[in-house]
């Protein structure tokens, strides 16, 4: 769990770098993709897929 928590930090620090300078291309994607593998593997992951599906639904019933 440690570990987990500790390469989610280092890819979403170095994702919030990328994007903010505006350096988008092949390495982003894969800092993105590693970012959300091991976020997924979180204790983050519940509360993610609860707003996602609360968001879901309130635009549906738009």
């Amino acid at each position: 769990m440690a570990v987990t928590l500790s390469l989610v930090a280092l890819f979403g620090l170095v994702l919030f770098f990328l994007l903010r300078g505006k350096t988008l291309g092949y390495g982003s994607a894969f800092i993105a993709t590693g970012f959300g593998f091991f976020l997924a593997s979180t204790g983050a992951a519940g509360p993610i897929n609860q707003l996602a599906g609360a968001v879901i639904t309130a635009l549906q019933q738009m």
